[in-house]
């Protein structure tokens, strides 16, 4: 059961979108505390839950036998009381193109912590614009919360493209009874780049003209470069590249999207330049990275760091998030780099 007075939360602050709604369902069921979010995406063109947002609220009541309301298409308002986490066998569909990625972030921790294992079915866009792709979780994030301690597989069955969707998305997580901090990640020499150019429903020229882009984006580079030709099962049609760059302390990935009009060769130089930059800053994790690691430190005793190139509108809100629930954890320096740190409380 929860416990203490519900937690208020302007959902309008900052970056002021879906990810303050998902941020505090995944708090509010950790800390077992009652929570009303109200302006939900107020200053959206669409404000309020979109099918995607209602998703992520729907799920995180499924896993927690939580009591909701507000839980309607449009809404602005949401008042969520979590009971205790059932793992199980769950599936879940957005019923559009809305992030698969983005409802696993939400259930992901409460499920990892919970008494038992989870097996996961969730349906939707897999390779959608503003959210990380099911590879990057995979590749990236994954490997990262091994670490903390949090064992889990995702298996990409059908790759969702905007507008269809209908990616389906498989994920075993087994238990864990206590997070490890994360350390001290601080940027290590590089050992290798690996990705894909991929497409599904469209001529193969089109990902070999991609690759190309990446390829020269990257001439110089003094490391290995693998990016292989990829063929994604899909109801839709659609292009992508992603690349992760594997150093001695972890990996971090990007990810271009093709879209009608954008040049293949485009495509590929996006993705590679992005790299490049992130290389080039001598920062440890990637901006996207950096938002996804504030949960499980926040959760986590002190001993966990990271440096990130720019303190994004997307790492500001989900720390000042953090604290509306959990005060006085991070520490932020903004130098070179941007240094995060999780900070003793209560001298502890």
């Amino acid at each position: 059961m929860t416990s203490g007075e519900t937690i208020h939360i302007n959902g309008s602050y900052g970056e002021g979108g879906g990810q303050i709604l998902r941020t505090a369902l995944t708090l509010a069921i950790l800390l077992q505390r009652p929570v009303h979010i109200d302006r939900i995406r107020a200053g959206r063109t669409k404000p309020g839950l979109a099918p995607q947002h209602l998703a992520c609220l729907r799920a995180a009541a499924a896993i927690s036998g939580a009591e909701i309301s507000g839980d309607r298409i449009g809404s602005q308002e949401a008042f969520f009381e979590p009971g205790t986490v059932s793992p199980g066998d769950y599936r879940f569909d957005i019923g559009t193109a809305g992030s698969t990625s983005l409802l696993f972030h939400t259930i992901f921790l409460p499920l990892a912590t919970a008494d038992g294992s989870s097996c996961l079915t969730l349906i939707g866009g897999t390779h959608v614009p503003w959210s990380p792709c099911t590879h990057y979780l995979q590749e990236v994030y994954l490997p990262v919360m091994a670490r903390m301690g949090i064992e889990s597989r995702i298996d990409l069955e059908r790759w969702g493209w905007y507008p269809r969707g209908g990616g389906i998305v498989r994920v075993e997580i087994d238990p864990v009874r206590k997070l490890d901090p994360l350390g001290d990640l601080r940027a290590s020499p590089l050992r290798a780049i690996a990705g894909f150019s991929a497409v599904s429903n469209l001529p193969d020229s089109i990902a070999e003209r991609e690759r190309g882009g990446v390829i020269r984006s990257l001439r110089g580079l003094d490391a290995d470069i693998d990016v292989r030709i990829e063929r994604g099962p899909s109801i839709g049609e659609g292009t992508a590249v992603f690349l992760h760059a594997e150093t001695e302390d972890g990996v971090t990935g990007f990810t271009s999207l093709g879209r009608r009009g954008k040049k293949a060769e485009e495509v590929g130089r996006e993705a590679g330049e992005a790299l490049l930059d992130f290389l080039r800053s001598g920062a440890s994790v990637d901006t996207h990275l950096a938002d996804q690691l504030i949960l499980p430190m926040a959760i986590t005793g002190p001993g966990s760091s990271f440096t990130t190139p720019v303190l994004t509108s997307h790492l500001r809100t989900v720390l000042w998030l953090v604290e509306q629930f959990l005060p006085g954890r991070f520490e932020i320096i903004e130098e070179e780099n941007v240094l995060v740190k999780r900070t003793p409380v209560g001298g502890h």
